[in-house]
């Protein structure tokens, strides 16, 4: 039987993987790779973000519920939730070339968003909201390889949602690609994301999906819906 080679099911369509392996400054590698390629073939491109909005339509939250979508990058869900009317939306990324693609598409309705330029890993300016009702994030938490990263993204999450809030985590499936953009991922299944979000959440929905990126390759995600109890 012939061995799998795992490099081939990488995502590595924006950067060099030999640049980025030794890439300290997370900022400019996410601006050098949204400013190299068009949004529509980055790999994680989402062109309709239906199962995070199955999860969404779940958590029955009112119209200016304030949403919270971390990692935001140049994701068709936050056009997709101005659409809807939603009132109270918070767009964040580490990429300033990322956001201002994303406002870019919005136009005029940017205005409608709150922006927040902001590290997880280190925020500044995340850690001062309060009260947020929906944490939404596909595709960011699993490029923290660094348990204190981790533990700085969890704190977050504990800090700013208010309770009864909820929590959506889609990251890259155990049986994902090992990297993505030239950066190695930390891959989770229900029951990783289930203890490392911790006792005060309650786990109502989880599921596998097989997102075919731009280049028509299947990467592999779970899927988790949260919410809060304490």
């Amino acid at each position: 039987m012939k061995e799998e080679n795992t490099e081939a099911k990488s995502c590595t369509c924006c950067c060099s993987s030999k640049e980025t392996v030794q890439e300290k400054d997370y900022k400019l590698h996410w601006n050098k790779a949204f400013d190299r390629s068009d949004v529509n073939n980055l790999g994680w491109y989402e062109e309709n973000p239906q199962p995070s909005f199955d999860l969404i339509k779940k958590c029955n939250l009112k119209i200016d519920s304030s949403i919270l979508n971390v990692g935001a990058g140049a994701s068709t869900l936050v056009d997709e939730l101005v659409n809807l009317g939603y009132e109270n939306i918070i767009a964040n990324d580490l990429s300033s070339s990322a956001l201002n693609k994303l406002k870019e598409r919005l136009g005029n309705d940017s205005d409608k968003v709150e922006w927040i330029e902001d590290d997880l890993t280190n925020p500044s300016k995340l850690n001062k909201l309060e009260n947020i009702e929906l944490w939404h994030d596909r595709a960011v938490l699993h490029f923290f390889n660094d348990k204190k990263d981790q533990d700085t993204y969890f704190a977050l999450i504990n800090k700013v949602l208010k309770k009864n809030g909820y929590v959506i985590i889609a990251a890259f499936h155990l049986n994902g690609a090992p990297k993505c953009c030239g950066l190695p991922v930390h891959r989770y299944d229900e029951n990783m994301l289930k203890e490392r979000i911790g006792n005060n959440f309650e786990l109502l929905e989880s599921f596998e999906y097989t997102f075919l990126n731009p280049s028509g390759d299947p990467r592999e995600y779970i899927y988790t819906l949260f919410k809060r109890i304490n």
